[in-house]
């Protein structure tokens, strides 16, 4: 076995979710769950079947992000993982409806912070172990950082 990190290609870090599931529909059952939950919504979707012909299955609602997620999906080739770019919205948008797709086994990460995803390869396939999501922490935060997170909260619509 083979130990590997994959960067998640991210240019304009746009927020996304990477996962894993377990069945060839998870595609459409995602973009249904996503276009139902946010009218309106763009994103892209890329999903690496694991069995047959083991392709990148994708759909979406911007041809941009689409591109993006097959990227990054070939990229990681780890059996029935999947990526959802977004644009304009926030994972907690959709996270709960993801999860609650009948196929989703798991969630990664949801974020637009620079991923490396790590990796097992062998002579079977790829599989995710895990992600580094961000970065180190570098403190604790004082008085002042809390009252800076809950006006960043209220002023993007979060908190009232």
């Amino acid at each position: 076995m083979e130990l590997k990190t994959v960067q998640i290609d991210n240019p304009e870090l746009l927020n996304f979710i990477l996962g894993h599931s377990h069945f060839i529909k998870t595609v459409e059952d995602l973009y249904e769950a996503i276009v139902t939950t946010v009218p309106g919504a763009k994103f892209g979707i890329a999903f690496c079947e694991a069995s047959d012909v083991c392709l990148v299955r994708h759909a979406g609602t911007d041809d941009e992000l689409v591109a993006l997620a097959q990227k990054n999906a070939l990229n990681l080739s780890a059996g029935h993982s999947f990526i959802i770019f977004m644009r304009d919205m926030f994972p907690i948008n959709i996270l709960n409806t993801v999860k609650n797709v009948p196929e989703v086994c798991r969630i990664f990460c949801a974020t637009a912070n620079p991923v490396e995803v790590i990796i097992a390869e062998t002579a079977q396939g790829r599989g995710i172990l895990g992600v580094i999501d961000g970065f180190a922490s570098k403190g604790i935060e004082t008085e002042a950082d809390i009252t800076t997170r809950k006006s960043f909260l209220r002023t993007i619509g979060y908190k009232m």
